[in-house]
């Protein structure tokens, strides 16, 4: 391995994702080498799933990766098709397999890939797992030809979809569902298992197309018009939307359009909470109105830092029932420690089915008040995201915008709780150069007056 090929690979959330002339052939090979290697060292010699998403280079990145795994002594099980992340991810733990590796690059645009590598309880990689990943890169080896594993080629879809049609069990005859696949890997898995619960499903960009439509298959209002026009104006009663891999689920109701996930978070826990007790997970950026339903059922929240992967953790430390992230990620601790946007959309319409979401919402506003969130960004070059948050415990003032602070949470980046019960937080991004400001309020207008204050705060300190 030389050294370009080590400075070319660097692990972030959950494995390493780069543009297409970085992330080649060889050095896929050298990460597969790593993960082998890391597995071994743990303990664990059998066996691995290694799956793929829609992209045109991942079923040949995921057969690479198969080879060194087999060269190192591990048997192989290779999705038939491209198959969403939580999938591969659920085979993993339940197969009893070592781990699991899916090559995805996510919501990301068609020239990039990446590699995700999970354990075999089939929660996301913790830095601990990624840290000694990196300090195993090296050049693939190979056991003598008689230690090889073995490949196994299989369908994972058909046992999950029986699982979750079992987990769920929903009644949806009645309810009338648009799903967007965005040409990514949920197309044929979520709708079918929407169908196969008995709604009538009316499925969109359901075909696979390499390079998504020459977008990036992201979950946001921005990109599903078509889906937000089909809820908002034609017969639809709910829509969904995966990204590339399917673990995230974005939401549209009649009346409200493309769903903030904050109030889809809230929204479900307390359909969850209906039948069921738990508690609840959320990041440091997601909405505190989740947190004033657990206080009504007399349930905990446990607060993380951004990223599944901590919501993962503390689902397991806490033995939560329901884990979320603003951006679209939610987990069911006892179906699997992951972000799932597979099974979550099942749950989410027999929530529907039994009263709509949009009523469900409006419970919700009229008991707690309404809730307001956004974020903007700052430039800020990478070296100076740590000076820049050491240096707001000292530049903070006693008053933001005009409200007395009530609080700081520096659990990721630094939040400051006010004492009209608002919020603001600065963190650094962790895939590019800037350093995220995000607020909440009770109106629109004041989270502008909060994500100002903060840009204020921010910018002369870069």
């Amino acid at each position: 391995m030389d050294e370009a090929d080590a400075e070319a690979i660097r692990f972030g959330t959950d494995g390493w994702r780069a543009t297409l002339d970085v992330f080649t052939e060889p050095r896929v090979r050298i990460v597969g080498q790593a993960l082998a290697t890391t597995f071994r060292d743990r303990g664990h010699d059998d066996s691995v799933v290694v799956g793929y998403d829609a992209r045109e280079t991942s079923r040949g990145f995921a057969e690479e990766l198969a080879r060194v795994f087999c060269a190192n002594g591990f048997d192989v099980v290779l999705p038939e098709r491209d198959t969403p992340t939580p999938i591969v991810a659920w085979t993993a733990k339940e197969g009893g397999h070592d781990g699991a590796l899916q090559i995805t690059a996510s919501h990301n645009p068609p020239e990039y890939n990446g590699v995700k590598f999970i354990p075999g309880e089939g929660a996301p990689a913790l830095p601990d797992l990624t840290e000694e990943v990196e300090s195993n890169l090296a050049d693939p080896e190979s056991l003598p030809e008689d230690e090889h594993g073995e490949v196994t080629e299989r369908d994972l879809i058909a046992d999950y979809e029986d699982h979750a049609i079992e987990y769920a069990d929903a009644d949806l005859d009645g309810l009338t569902v648009a799903y967007d696949a965005m040409y990514g890997s949920g197309r044929g898995v979520t709708n079918t298992l929407l169908e196969r619960a008995g709604a009538d499903v009316t499925a969109m960009r359901d075909y696979l197309d390499p390079e998504f439509g020459g977008s990036s298959p992201e979950p946001t209002a921005e990109k599903v018009g078509e889906l937000i026009e089909e809820v908002t104006e034609g017969d639809a009663d709910i829509g969904f939307v995966n990204d590339g891999d399917a673990d995230r689920l974005g939401i549209v109701t009649p009346e409200r359009g493309f769903l903030d996930p904050n109030l889809f978070l809230a929204a479900m826990y307390d359909y969850l909470l209906e039948t069921r007790e738990g508690d609840v997970v959320r990041t440091v950026s997601s909405s505190s109105i989740v947190d004033r339903v657990a206080e009504a059922h007399d349930q905990d929240v446990h607060e993380t830092a951004v990223g599944f992967k901590w919501v993962a953790e503390a689902m397991r430390e806490h033995d939560a029932l329901f884990g979320g992230e603003e951006s679209g990620g939610f987990g069911l601790t006892d179906h699997l420690r992951n972000k799932d946007g597979v099974l979550i959309a099942l749950v989410a319409a027999a929530a529907e089915s039994e009263k709509p979401l949009d009523a469900r919402v409006d419970d919700l506003i009229d008991a707690y008040g309404e809730i307001h969130q956004s974020r903007i960004s700052v430039d800020c070059p990478d070296d100076r995201k740590g000076p820049v948050l050491s240096d707001l415990e000292t530049e903070l003032p006693e008053t933001v915008a005009g409200v007395d602070v009530d609080g700081i949470n520096t659990i990721d980046g630094f939040k400051v709780r006010l004492e009209d019960g608002t919020w603001l937080l600065m963190r650094p991004s962790g895939t590019e150069p800037k350093l995220r400001i995000y607020a909440e309020a009770g109106s629109e207008d004041r989270v502008e007056e909060l994500l100002e204050a903060g840009r204020d705060l921010v910018e002369p300190l870069v």
